[in-house]
């Protein structure tokens, strides 16, 4: 009953603030067959959650997460003790900068010596000796700089990162504590994705298109989903098959097994009253028309979709009746019991 009220004080409100003619098209009601739409459950489900675990052994020394925290794509979560690496990284560097003196002097001394050979001041041999410290050079810098980046990469590898922007769900370790290398420190989730699953009937999923969005009904919310598969292997008893869709929340929340609805249909025709699909639009949280009378005033009238035919609905409610003109184009601008012009009269 206060919803009722509610609703009425806001048609009220609204209809005061509409001032001059919306100019509208109109198409006349008619009666037709359409698909009726069938209301199915499914369960939500995160596109992309993850165990995170450690590629090394060691000591936790840091831990910057807590349940429940949201993080971005490449911050460090948890960093074991890599006080090891950092001395062999260190020596490391050190056999690079010996290796690249080196290189230097048997450098010079190939490119001295290979003026003299060309003078024929020096035995071959002494050339080849010389040639070939100059090649040994290369390679143990070329060795030296590969140890370094193994170092390098074991060290980064100390520090855990976040694979995407996420939710942390669960943190499994403490300071200090020893992990092994595969250990799971924590879970995070991608909340922005998410995959719904119904289990269909294979009338219903024939008629499915890849191509085309469906409105799907989640907990505070409605949204645009894609078909993302049909799973062809269903369950025995019930005789359905899941079928998962996929979209994205921007600025939005869920949780992950909350409850989804979609309406679906099927090749099997029903009587009901037909218009173009822009008639209905929704306002205050219900799928409504909007009917032209004999006064060019435009009267709301919220109404059940029965189901669509490319770019018919099908609708029906108590006060409908053939023949009625009905807004096509404009609505979004047409308040309750406000004046209208049509255009296509």
């Amino acid at each position: 009953m206060i919803k009722k009220l509610l609703l009425v004080v806001i048609i009220f409100t609204t209809s005061l603030l509409a001032q001059g003619e919306a100019l509208v098209n109109t198409e006349v009601l008619k009666r037709g067959k359409i698909n009726p739409l069938t209301e199915f459950i499914g369960t939500v489900k995160f596109e992309n959650s993850s165990n995170l675990a450690s590629e090394t052994d060691g000591l936790v020394k840091n831990i910057y997460i807590e349940v429940g925290k949201n993080v971005k794509k490449g911050d460090v979560l948890i960093k074991v003790d890599s006080l090891i690496l950092d001395a062999q990284i260190n020596s490391a560097i050190a056999q690079v900068n010996i290796a690249e003196v080196e290189l230097k002097n048997a450098k010079n001394d190939y490119e001295r010596y290979l003026v003299l050979i060309n003078k024929k001041s020096i035995a071959q041999k002494t050339f080849d000796d010389i040639k070939l410290a100059y090649e040994l050079a290369k390679q143990k810098l070329y060795s030296t700089k590969a140890n370094l980046k193994q170092l390098t990469i074991q060290r980064d590898k100390k520090s855990i990162k976040a694979p995407y922007d996420g939710v942390i769900v669960s943190k499994n370790v403490n300071l200090n504590e020893w992990v092994n290398s595969g250990s799971v420190v924590a879970k995070i989730v991608n909340t922005k994705n998410i995959e719904m699953t119904f289990n269909l009937p294979l009338s219903y999923v024939d008629n499915l298109d890849k191509k085309h969005n469906y409105e799907v009904v989640l907990p505070n919310m409605t949204v645009n989903a894609q078909l993302y598969a049909a799973i062809p292997s269903g369950d025995k008893l019930t005789r359905t098959f899941p079928v998962r869709f996929k979209t994205k929340l921007y600025n939005k929340f869920i949780f992950d097994g909350a409850q989804a609805k979609v309406k679906l249909s099927k090749n099997i025709k029903t009587n009901a009253f037909i218009i173009n699909r822009d008639a209905v639009i929704k306002r205050f949280g219900q799928n409504v028309i909007f009917v032209i009378n004999n006064k060019s005033i435009a009267n709301m009238i919220p109404v059940e979709v029965i189901g669509f035919d490319g770019l018919i609905v099908g609708i029906k409610a108590s006060d409908l009746k053939e023949g009625m003109n009905v807004v096509v184009k404009g609505n979004e601008r047409v308040f309750p019991n406000q004046a209208v012009k049509v255009l296509n009269k």
